[in-house]
């Protein structure tokens, strides 16, 4: 008789989402010192050699021109060894997401894929890789995966055993301390027109990577963001102030400082699915980096690991042009770079008593990594309606592959949004700044100036 008022408040616990779910035991994390590397993916080459060992990442700096901290060509001289069009595709089909195949039946003549051969360039300072092994037996999910405990500085669950802890190994992804550089958004219409929406200068600090941190002193923010809009002349001086973290009653905490009001205001809506104002409307806040904000909208389902084609080493393609990089409506087949690797794909359907534009989404995140490569989406009858490619790159001053830019294609509507294009532009890695830079009181002094 008196086990019923536990058994009640397990299940009250239970359907709260408040029990933290267990992290991996000692001898599943000691294959991080194995048969997986130090981030969790498959050591080993697959069985037809056609995605080979990985054998430490690139580390170094290649010879060569450089944009900021950021090599421009890392395979001198490499061609492709295949091209997938229209015309093939379905010789390939379980290799491409719903989204690729899509883009090559909407654009037949214009849009295909050049694949080169598989290079395993993700890598991780040590320091990463030693926090990673802690946090495979010490990082929980709580508050029913909507946030985390027991991690920091590198990736939370090398191990995954759900849905929601492959989204928290995306956005606690490896990244340097601080970084700075300048982005443009652009908006591609049907036409196959490119207009800039805007061009920004940005800074991002991620304090769940600093060196000199721990897991008992940090804050819990694991992102802080602060741009400033350049262009064009009637947004410029529009500012924007981002801070993440993993406090499920208040994950984002935003300030927005409007030229027109000349004062900071706070900013609640800037996520999830409403329009983003900085890209003239044209994508969601959450599809900013392919998934940006807190993941509690959705319920996160693992597929499993399969292995893709996929955007890869992309340094070529963000260093160039924008003129040379953008086609009319994709970017320029020539300059992008498709490889196969193996993906763990996640399924994310909008929870029970929440609402999202897109109730349905695909992620495609590649295991070397955990940046995210693809995403598809569909619309409440299931039919595939947006489709988004990321373009990773390495940095091996790091060392570390990184994510910024990405293109979301309105299907039906025949549209692309670019969301914080590289190109034209520089990317740098930078002294962290300190914290209250990143406040909207700081935007406020600036503007008063």
């Amino acid at each position: 008789m008196h086990t019923q008022p536990k058994l009640l408040a397990l299940v009250a616990l239970l359907a709260a989402g408040k029990l933290a779910m267990a992290a991996v035991p000692a001898d599943e994390a000691a294959k991080l010192n194995s048969v997986l590397t130090p981030l969790g993916a498959e050591k080993a080459a697959n069985k037809e050699g056609t995605i080979p060992a990985w054998t430490g990442g690139l580390t170094k700096m290649p010879a060569g021109a450089v944009r900021g901290d950021i090599p421009v060509d890392l395979f001198p001289g490499e061609k492709p060894q295949l091209q997938i069009t229209a015309k093939n595709a379905a010789q390939y089909a379980n290799k491409l997401s719903d989204g690729t195949r899509a883009l090559m039946a909407k654009y037949p003549d214009s849009f295909r894929l050049d694949v080169y051969p598989t290079h395993r360039t993700a890598a991780a300072p040590q320091t990463v890789y030693e926090h990673t092994l802690k946090n495979a037996t010490n990082c929980k999910l709580v508050e029913g995966g909507a946030s985390v405990e027991g991690c920091f500085g590198g990736i939370p669950f090398p191990v995954p055993k759900s849905g929601a802890e492959v989204i928290w190994n995306y956005l606690l992804r490896v990244e340097p301390e601080s970084v700075a550089y300048a982005f443009r958004n652009v908006v591609g219409s049907a036409d196959g027109s490119v207009t800039l929406a805007t061009r920004n200068d940005i800074w991002f600090q991620y304090p769940y990577y600093q060196k000199d941190g721990s897991a008992e002193k940090w804050s819990g923010e694991y992102f802080l963001q602060r741009f400033i809009t350049t262009a064009p002349p009637f947004k410029a001086g529009e500012s924007l102030v981002l801070r993440d973290g993993i406090n499920a009653k208040e994950p984002r905490q935003a300030w927005q400082y409007l030229v027109g009001q000349r004062r900071v205001r706070r900013a609640p809506t800037v996520g999830y699915d409403t329009p983003d104002f900085v890209a003239s409307g044209a994508n969601y806040f959450d599809e900013v980096q392919g998934f940006f904000g807190p993941p509690d909208r959705f319920q996160w389902k693992l597929i499993g690991k399969q292995e893709m084609y996929i955007p890869y080493n992309n340094n070529n393609l963000i260093s160039a042009k924008l003129d040379d990089a953008l086609g009319k409506h994709h970017y320029n087949p020539d300059k992008m770079r498709w490889e196969l690797h193996r993906v763990w794909v996640v399924e994310a359907t909008v929870a029970p008593g929440k609402r999202h534009a897109v109730p349905k989404r695909r992620y495609y995140f590649d295991e070397d990594s955990w940046l995210l490569a693809m995403v598809d989406g569909y619309d409440a009858e299931g039919k595939l309606w947006r489709t988004s490619q990321m373009t990773p790159f390495a940095a091996p001053s790091v060392p570390a592959n990184l994510v910024k830019p990405v293109l979301v294609f309105n299907l039906q509507a025949g549209t692309m949004s670019g969301v914080q294009l590289l190109n034209d532009e520089t990317f740098r890695i930078v002294p962290r700044k300190p914290e209250k830079f990143f406040t909207g009181d700081a935007v406020a002094a600036e503007a008063a100036r």
